[in-house]
């Protein structure tokens, strides 16, 4: 009993420790009011201000952990700190956490700033969050919240559902006025009655209620309403978008009521929401309920938590190892020239290193693709462009690799590797910078091995993908099949970006006519090609070999190769147009299914929406 009060004896390890913490919870507030501002510009319409906030919000744990990092070598000395007086700090850090609200993401926020003060080599169990310390199970519990994580409805019958849904809506407050929440309300009805109808449910239940999380999630144009519904035994998520009309009042979009609905809307290649949440892990909680097989760590990086996320992912990844034997190997498929691309065949992710050099013709630079990287995890992904991870100085057991995969990392990014003694004896290879990707299928091995309505899905979701991304200002530059994927979904996502431009930025031009014979048969452009120089004409050289790619492409996406195609979204861009990309099919849009006003001017529904259920 009296080591611990020793342990505990240090004055300064208590100020580290609060400092640290204060870091944290100066962050979280910062992240709490971005949300709460994101529902004045949503009311607003003012989506430019929307993206910026999202924009700005990513950097805004870094920044925080740099604030504290310094103040703590400042005022403290950190990097001279004593082992003993950091084992006080990790100890007094936990004390204070006992009844904070987001303790897991403090937890990481500590590891953070501990991993800027001192280099890996000194990083030892006893002084980071290696694993949780304090439990986020039942925190509402334990100290009441400003407001429950959710609000439960009990309708009472049918006839009572729609003033529910009615009462739901309101309860958010929004200022913009709604077109006719009575008859949107209805048509929630409708969707919900239909859904219970196809699962052969077609009795409201005495314990029929529908549960509503206390915050909108905003993402893009849209304000989501998340929850379920109960009827009996059964449950069933629920989201509700909340869109801005042609008349430019609110209405309510759709229901979704499928889990694969819900998958999509939380997917990897979509933006981060925006969402006000006291208990985060009650949020995350809520969800993995709805939705079990999407790791946690997903939930949270959706959450905007992209931190949290990554630690947690890790942390899967370590176990995953354990509890494997197979080896790293090189990526099969066509090798990139930017990046070398390893993957563990038993877990569903490749790992990304940038090679040393590049041959011809890439010109770039390891600054430059990383540029490209961050500024895709800035930009609105409209549920085309992957998500990625990125860590530095990873650890992996040497025995684990592949010894072609390690002839090839000395080969091609030698500058990227080294070795250590890991804490258990055994021989480590170090990367020093990966990405990490969800693996998809390459789509250029979905078109040679799929049969014909898997070729002619592969290549509406292929044009759909570019037309979605040059909608959003995103001209994915090296547009050959082998960058693109096919997830789990069947949707087509792309996800090598060290091309990538601003569309605006683009100078989109027509194919001159040859002006002599010679000209014409030159096999090399007879014109002048500056180097933000497009033309789409060319496209079909690469995109069109195979007849059954060709046959679906002229069908369905004739003006990809059309230069006025790509020129009508650069002036809409450059005009301030805001695109509307929708997370859900067209024929569920209630436009479609009931008649209801549109939403977004003059818009038609994303393409990405027009695939088969």
């Amino acid at each position: 009993m009296s080591h611990f009060p020793k342990l505990l004896s240090s004055q300064i390890a208590y100020d580290v420790a609060r400092t640290m913490l204060d870091g944290f919870d100066r962050h979280y507030r910062l992240f709490r009011e971005v949300s709460l501002q994101a529902k004045i510009k949503y009311e607003a319409g003012d989506w430019h201000g929307l993206r910026q906030l999202q924009r700005d919000r990513i950097d805004f744990y870094n920044q925080r952990v740099q604030e504290t990092r310094v103040i703590l070598e400042d005022e403290y000395d950190a990097e001279n700190i004593e082992d003993g007086i950091w084992q006080q700090i990790k100890l007094h850090y936990i004390g204070l956490l006992t009844n904070h609200h987001q303790p897991e993401l403090a937890e990481t926020f500590f590891n953070s700033v501990f991993t800027r003060i001192l280099h890996r080599s000194y990083f030892n169990n006893d002084f980071i969050f290696v694993r949780p310390a304090i439990s986020t199970e039942y925190i509402e519990n334990e100290e009441s919240p400003t407001r429950p994580t959710f609000r439960a409805y009990y309708p009472g019958s049918r006839e009572g559902m729609a003033a529910c849904f009615e009462r739901i809506v309101h309860n958010f407050q929004l200022e913009r006025p709604f077109e006719d929440l009575k008859r949107d309300a209805t048509y929630v009805v409708r969707a919900v009655l239909e859904h219970f109808e196809y699962f052969g449910d077609v009795r409201i239940a005495p314990n029929f209620q529908v549960h509503v999380l206390s915050s909108l999630f905003f993402r893009n144009k849209a304000a989501f309403i998340v929850g379920r519904v109960l009827n009996g035994d059964r449950v069933y998520p629920l989201a509700i978008p909340i869109l801005h009309g042609t008349s430019g009042k609110l209405v309510l979009d759709t229901a979704l009521l499928r889990k694969e609905q819900l998958l999509i809307l939380f997917s990897f290649t979509h933006s981060y929401f925006m969402v006000d949440m006291e208990i985060p892990s009650a949020y995350v909680t809520f969800l993995r309920d709805l939705m079990p097989r999407k790791p946690r760590a997903e939930i949270y990086t959706s959450l905007g938590l992209q931190k949290q996320g990554k630690n947690l992912f890790y942390r899967d990844f370590l176990h995953h190892l354990q509890h494997s034997s197979d080896k790293f190997i090189v990526a099969p498929g066509i090798r990139g020239m930017v990046m070398l691309v390893f993957t563990l065949p038993s877990y569903p992710y490749v790992f990304k290193v940038i090679r040393d050099t590049f041959p011809a013709p890439k010109e770039t630079t390891r600054e430059l693709v990383r540029a490209k990287y961050q500024l895709v995890k800035q930009h609105d992904r409209v549920g085309r462009m992957a998500d990625t991870l990125e860590y530095s100085d990873v650890a992996f057991p040497l025995s684990r690799f592949d010894e072609a995969l390690v002839r090839e990392l000395h080969e091609q990014a030698p500058s990227m590797i080294e070795y250590q003694r890991g804490k258990d004896g055994g021989e480590e290879i170090v990367v020093r910078h990966v990405y990490i990707e969800r693996r998809m299928t390459p789509l250029n091995i979905w078109l040679q091995e799929g049969s014909d309505a898997q070729v002619e899905h592969g290549i509406v979701e292929y044009g759909n993908a570019v037309k979605e991304l040059i909608a959003a200002n995103i001209f994915p530059g090296d547009m050959l099949y082998k960058n693109f994927g096919v997830t789990r979904h069947g949707r087509v996502v792309f996800y090598d970006y060290d091309e990538i431009e601003y569309l605006t930025d683009c100078n989109i031009r027509r194919v001159p006519e040859p002006r002599n014979e010679e000209e014409e048969m030159s096999g090399e452009p007879w014109y002048s090609v500056g180097r933000h120089d497009i033309f789409p004409e060319t496209y079909r050289t690469f995109l069109l070999g195979d007849a059954r790619v060709r046959a679906a492409f002229l069908c369905h996406h004739a003006d990809f190769f059309d230069p006025a195609m790509w020129q009508s979204h650069k002036d809409r861009l450059l005009a301030g147009h805001v695109h509307d990309f929708y997370a859900y099919q067209a024929s569920d849009r209630f436009i479609h299914r009931y008649g209801a006003a549109a939403a977004g001017a003059a818009e038609q529904p994303s393409a990405s929406a027009r695939r088969a259920a």
